[in-house]
This record gives C-alpha cells, structure tokens and sequence, in this order.
C-alpha cells in the first residue's frame, strides 16, 4: 500500500509539472508550443513552434503528405489584436509506408508560425490557446489532437529570449527552404516528364550532389517515380514524371528542392523553394539533348537510322519482294522501274504516317507508348501472323496474290504499283520491331514535338528507309550490277518463303509472352485454317478452273482467312487476359528475356533509387521479347562469358525493364531517358550525383566492357 501510495504521488507530480509546462501527452506523441521569446513587446513579431515528439518509428505528416496522411494543422486562439502568419514547414524526409511514398517526420519535428501581438499591447501576462491535430502512423494511423496553451509576458522595456529554444529555432530555420536567392529556376513539361532546371549563380562555387524534389501540390508527380538527377551544361536538371491520375492541366511547379550539399555552399540551407510557370513542350534533359539538340540533327538521325533500319534482322523476310523487284526491273523501262520506286517509297511513308499518327493520337489521350507498340497487342500480332503466314505460302508456290512475284510488271500499271506499294507497308510494318542506331534518339525527340515537327522526323524515317530502293530504281546503271532474271528467281522466292516462315514462329513466341500456352495453341489452329483455305486458292482458284468453280474457291478462302483471324483474336483476347502477367513482374519474366549467367532484377524505379542511394552501380536494360535488335544483343552482348564476369568483378547490379507487355511505368521511365523504344541500356556508376552512361542500341561484347571498364 505504501509502494502504491509513493507511486501514485509521484505520477500525479509528473502530470502537474507537465500541465504546468503546457506539455500534453497522447498515446503517440508529445506535444507543446514553446516560443523563442520569454518577453514579448508591442507590435514586434515572435515565433512559436508547435513542438511534436513522436514515439519511436512513428511519424506525421508534411504539408503535402504524399500518397496517404494527412498533414498536421493548428488553429490559433489569440488575444485580440494578436495575428498568426502561416505554419513553416521545415523540409520533411522520404517515408514509405504500407507500400505508398509518405512525406513527413520521425522523432521530433517543430513547426514554427510567427506571432504578431498590437501596438498597443499593455505590459503583463499574455496567454495563447491553439487546437492542433495531426495523424500519427506506424503499422497504423492514429488521429490525434491536442488543446494547448503558452504563457508568456509582455514588456514593452524588457524584451527577453528563451534561452531553453534558442538554438532550436536557430536548426529549426535553418531546415526552412531558402524562399529567395540567385538561383535561376525554370521548369518544362514534355509528354509525362517533367523537367526542373537550376543554373546557379556566378558566385556559387560548390557542386550539388543528389537532389529530390517535394512537390507542395497533391497529384502532381508520380510518387514512385524515379527522380533522375543530371548535370549538363553548368546546370542542374531533375526529371519527374507527372501524375498519370491528374485531370487539370499541369501550368505550374511548387515545392521544395533538397540537396545534401546546401544551395549556399557546403553547410548552409539544404532547401530552395521552386514556384515557377510549367512550360509545355520544353525539355532540359541531358538525356535527349545531349544527342539530338536540334529539329535539323533529329532529322539528320532519322534519315541514317531509316537506312540502317533495311540491314536490321526484322526486315530481312520481306528482302525477297525487293530482290526478286530489283532483279525483274532491271529488264524493263527506266520510267516504269523509276515509278516502282516511288510507290514502294509511298508505301513506305505512308505506314510510318498512320502508326506515327495513331501513337500521337494515343499518347495525347494519356497512353503510354513508343515505337512498336502495336507488337504489345497479341491482336495486332495475330492478323501479322496471319498474314505473313499466307505470304510465305504464295512464296512456295501454293497460290498466288494478285500477280505473281515471277512476272511482277508484266501485268496490269496498276497491280504492279500496288504490289510495291504493299511491299513498302509490309517492310515497314515488319521493321517496327527493330530500333536502328541513332532511331532512339529521334524517335524520342520526335515525341517531345509538336505534331507537326513529330510527323516530319517520322516521315525523314521512312524517306530513309526506302532511300536505298528508290537510288537503285532510279539508277540504271546500278540496275547492271543485279543479276539478270532465270530459274534461280523461282528457289530464291522459295528461300525467301522459309524466312517468312522463320518470322512467324518469332511471333508465335512474343505472343508466348502476352498470351500464355494457350494462345499460342489458338493462333497455331488458325494458321492451319489459314493454310487450307491458301490451298483452297490454289488448287481451285486458279485461271485454269472454270469461273463458277473459281468463284466459290476464291470466296472460301477468303471466309476461311477471315474465320481464322476472327477465332483466332476472340480467343487470343480472353487467353491473354488471364496468362498475361505485367513486365518486370517476375524474375522468370526477366531471365527469360535477357542472359542466363547474370541474375537480373525485375526494374521498378524504386530498386533502382534503392540501389543508387546505396552507392551500387546499375545497368538497366530496357529490352521486349518482340524486339529482335535487343534479342540479338541478348545473346551476343551479354552472353559474353568476359561481360558476365565483368559484371560480377566490378559489382553491378543487372535490371531488366521487360515491355514485351505494355506496361506505364517502363513507358515513363523511357521518356525520363528522352526515349519511347527500346532498345535502351542505362549504367548509372557508384556516384548517385553522376549522369548515367546511355550505351548504343546496337552492342558488342567489346562496347559493354569499355562502358564498364569506364566507371
């Protein structure tokens, strides 16, 4: 009992020297207000901070408290003639909680407002009441609130300080972002990406490390988003991603740039407010501009990556229609070679005009694509299928379409314009899978455009294209060096059907990929339907055949094609809804689409900041099963037995950024890179302040181990 009574004294003692401090306990947090003024005068401003001290791993919310929370408020209850400015808020630190990116603070945080008491404030005692709530969250959120009180005594002779809180409001401001200064900050928007720069002063002689950006405003970054930090040209640039759920028009940027370094050299600020105008279309990213700083070079890049595109494995099957064109032209009229030319090229420009619109079109209802994505649709890769299927069979002679490939010319102007025309469609279609050297850096410039300077980058690609066709059409004594027409045309068109062939069955296994086990199974019965009504065609729907008979063969086949693509992409929709599994969301996805020997990482740009901010070097490779370019460098790059052990020896972290599947957050972490195609390959070294390494699209054992060796 005496224990019980000593006990009991002692807590109530605690508890009165508490209320008598104007401290007052929650479940979760100890809160009070405490001024840095012990006397106040008449009509000169004092600060008081509402003092909250958390229970440990607990934590409340900043002004904007990210994905989830609630920030803290006071409402003040003064004397009259008493004013309060705005809550200050000190720069809060990153917080991930129960999956979602939090802003706020752990332990002890002070939130400071400054006081303004009347003129004519009498001396004496002086007494001020707030109410202030706040959420506090661990493995849970807890609202909380509390009613304070701060006594305090006026003098208009004897002002004082507290010495107590002195240097806790000196830390406390110290923390308060920097609200003016040299700085020069400008902001642009392109497509999702977001792109803050900051040119320091001329007195300025540090460097800044790292920075992370706080927005003040709700939805208006992605949270989870990689912010990617550069330094080009004497400035800053730091790349966001918009919020992909923001409805209004982003025209202005706010918040708080923090930096370990201090924005007034080593040990001063580490915040700088940023209140600027959005201005759309405009990019400072080291990533695009570093390779393509102007329209005219954008162009320069497409034109070269057009003609690469012709040496790129994806548009070898469709060689035979030029080869065998090029081989049957040589004999004919220059006038009518030359107009072969041009309708290939028309062909050609034509399809780049009609995806390049449609991606526009796409992207500026908020989609997230690049180049190829119609190979991210298992419907698109299913008609493809088709098509190319019953392609190869007219190679091997089991019908025809149209004119035969043996006597391209000697029919009708019009059919043999139109078979160049398709050839050109069909080379391009096929191509879009492939990214060509200097591809990536136009395309992505392309897309940071307005429409009209986007569709003449687009249109410079595909001139690029069908520039090596057009030159031998249009060139007669090139023509010369092509061999002359003969039996051998018949085995080549044959050989040529094989490749075909080959293509599908890539196909079939990007659509693997999206679709599972079980699309593959449907799109195979639909090339066998397919297949018989080619048959069909060529075996009675022939000139040799009565027309009645030829009539109702031709008819069949083209209901058997057509029941073939409609069965084939109404299952194929249903299978990949369930089989299909987002990119990158599994290791399985991620060795099998990149080498065997290295573990890679499924990429989420949280890994990614993870690693970085642990000072470990990272190679992304931003690859797609339907890429045949990234295939090729698969195994040709990162098979080297040296690369892989060079991997191991310098320590780097290998993550695979699958889009075999379309998928938003590979998409905007393209666009950070000022790209929408892959292939792409990003090193970033031990320093997270340095810009990464943005390797070729085209990779040899020998270029992957300079970049390595390099760090």
């Amino acid at each position: 009992m005496r224990t019980f009574l000593i006990t009991s004294v002692v807590w109530l003692l605690s508890i009165v020297g508490l209320l008598a401090d104007g401290i007052v306990k929650t479940e979760h947090v100890e809160a009070e207000l405490v001024s840095q003024a012990r006397v106040i005068q008449p009509g000169q401003p004092f600060s008081v901070a509402l003092r909250l001290k958390m229970k440990p791993h607990w934590h409340v919310y900043w002004r904007n408290p990210g994905e989830a929370g609630l920030p803290t408020n006071i409402e003040w209850q003064l004397p009259e003639g008493f004013t309060a400015g705005e809550l200050q808020w000190p720069f809060p630190q990153k917080l991930s909680f129960a999956g979602f990116i939090d802003y706020g603070y752990e332990d002890e945080v002070f939130l400071i407002t400054e006081i303004t008491p009347p003129a004519n404030l009498a001396n004496g005692e002086v007494v001020l009441n707030a109410n202030a709530d706040w959420l506090v969250c661990e493995d849970v959120c807890v609202p909380e609130s509390a009613e304070l009180s701060l006594k305090l005594s006026a003098d208009a002779d004897r002002p004082a300080v507290n010495e107590r809180w002195v240097e806790v409001f000196a830390d406390v401001r110290a923390r308060l972002p920097l609200t003016s200064s040299d700085w020069q900050i400008s902001a642009g928007l392109v497509d999702s990406t977001i792109t803050i720069t900051a040119e320091p002063p001329e007195w300025f002689t540090d460097d800044i490390s790292d920075v992370y950006f706080y927005p003040y405003e709700a939805e208006t970054i992605n949270y989870s988003a990689a912010q990617i930090f550069r330094k080009e040209n004497g400035q800053y640039a730091l790349d966001l991603t918009i919020d992909r759920d923001r409805e209004d028009p982003l025209t202005e940027i706010s918040g708080v740039l923090v930096s370990d370094t201090g924005w007034r050299g080593a040990g001063s600020e580490k915040a700088l407010e940023v209140k600027t105008a959005l201005v759309s279309g405009v990019r400072r990213s080291a990533a695009a501009s570093s390779e393509v700083g102007s329209l005219w070079i954008a162009l320069g890049f497409a034109f070269v990556g057009g003609m690469i595109l012709n040496l790129m494995p994806c548009v070898l099957p469709v060689l035979s229609m030029k080869i065998l064109g090029f081989v049957q032209q040589a004999g004919e009229d220059k006038k009518k070679v030359f107009q072969h030319g041009l309708s290939f090229t028309f062909g050609v420009l034509a399809s780049f005009w009609v995806l390049a619109g449609a991606m526009l079109v796409l992207r500026a209802g908020g989609e997230q694509l690049g180049w190829g994505f119609q190979l991210q649709s298992p419907t698109f890769i299913t008609i493809l299928s088709v098509f190319l299927f019953l392609f190869g069979l007219s190679l091997f002679g089991v019908f025809e379409i149209g004119t035969s490939l043996m006597s391209v010319g000697q029919g009708s102007a019009s059919s043999g314009h139109f078979g160049s025309f398709m050839s050109g469609v069909t080379a391009t279609v096929v191509a879009t899978p492939c990214t060509a050297p200097f591809m990536g850096s136009a395309l992505g410039f392309a897309l940071s455009q307005p429409v009209f300077a986007s569709m003449l980058i687009f249109t410079f690609l595909g001139l690029g294209m069908a520039f090596p066709y057009v030159l031998l059409a249009s060139s007669p004594a090139l023509l010369k060096f092509v061999p002359k027409p003969g039996p051998w045309m018949e085995s080549l068109k044959q050989f040529m059907g094989f490749l075909l062939m080959a293509t599908v069955i890539w196909l079939l296994w990007v659509l693997s990929f999206q679709a599972g086990a079980d699309g593959v199974l449907v799109l195979l019965v639909a090339l066998l339907i397919a297949g018989i009504a080619g048959w069909i065609l060529g075996r009675w729907g022939n000139v040799g055949r009565a027309k009645g008979i030829r009539t109702a063969a031709q008819l069949l086949a083209i209901a058997g094609i057509v029941g073939a693509v409609l069965f084939s992409v109404g299952n194929i929709q249903v299978g990949s809804a369930m089989a299909a599994t987002p990119a990158s969301a599994s290791g399985k996805t991620a060795s099998n689409t990149s080498g065997t020997e290295l573990q890679w990482q499924a990429f989420t740009p949280e890994l990614v900041a993870q690693l970085r901010s642990e000072g470990k070097p990272v190679f992304i490779d931003f690859t797609a099963a339907w890429c045949l370019s990234c295939q090729v460098n698969k195994k040709v790059a990162f098979g080297s037995s040296d690369v892989q052990e060079a991997f191991q020896r310098l320590g780097i972290t290998p993550v695979i950024a699958d889009w075999t599947n379309r998928n938003e957050i590979i998409a905007e972490a393209l666009a950070g890179f000022g790209r929408n195609s892959v292939p792409l390959y990003v090193l970033y070294g031990k320093d997270p302040a340095a810009a990464p390494i943005i390797l070729p699209e085209i990779l040899t054992p020998g270029i992957v181990l300079e970049a390595l060796e390099n760090l």
